[in-house]
């Protein structure tokens, strides 16, 4: 008998992770780097490989930092969103090419638009596994302290930017944008 039962307990373990995992927001995946200094980089620009650009050159201020690619759907969907919040010039963003072509990078922008105040090329990845980069698009919040205030994991939309980010940057702030 315990050899029938055995296998049922553990199939129903299984059915009941996978029931739980069907309602679960894949875009809601903690962070360690949540509460934590943000990683230190320092990569070519996408636009100009002889210039630098750093993370630390944006200390002492919020800014976002949005990891995208050219082959990312994703990134595609959510970069109305993103030129709309570079618009409203509430907080810089800076982007992170991620394993992509510096070539087809370039023509993204210059075709769709330049929401960012920088973008780093990342061809290999390095930086972004520092970051803990599950895969594009992924947008994090820093603070002026530079700490990750929040990590979103996703396409970003107007109403996860107004829902999510805003009141963050609001009290990072001390006043409404």
């Amino acid at each position: 008998m315990w050899r029938f039962l055995l296998p049922l307990a553990g199939l129903a373990v299984l059915v009941f992770f996978f029931y739980r995992g069907l309602y679960s927001d894949p875009a809601v995946i903690p962070s360690p780097l949540i509460g934590k200094p943000a990683p230190e980089f320092a990569l070519p620009s996408v636009r100009d490989p002889n210039r630098v650009v750093a993370n630390k050159d944006f200390g002492g201020r919020m800014y976002l930092l949005n990891v995208w690619a050219t082959w990312c759907v994703g990134c595609r969907q959510e970069h109305e969103a993103l030129l709309a919040i570079a618009q409203s010039k509430v907080i810089p963003i800076v982007s992170l090419n991620w394993k992509d072509d510096r070539a087809l990078a370039i023509r993204w922008l210059d075709q769709l638009g330049d929401p960012y105040v920088d973008t780093a090329f990342d061809p290999d990845g390095r930086v972004a596994i520092d970051w803990g980069v599950y895969g594009a698009p992924e947008t994090f919040l820093i603070g002026a302290d530079g700490r990750v205030l929040h990590k979103h994991l996703a396409p970003l939309s107007l109403e996860i930017w107004e829902q999510d980010f805003l009141p963050q940057i609001r009290a990072g702030q001390g006043s409404a944008p």
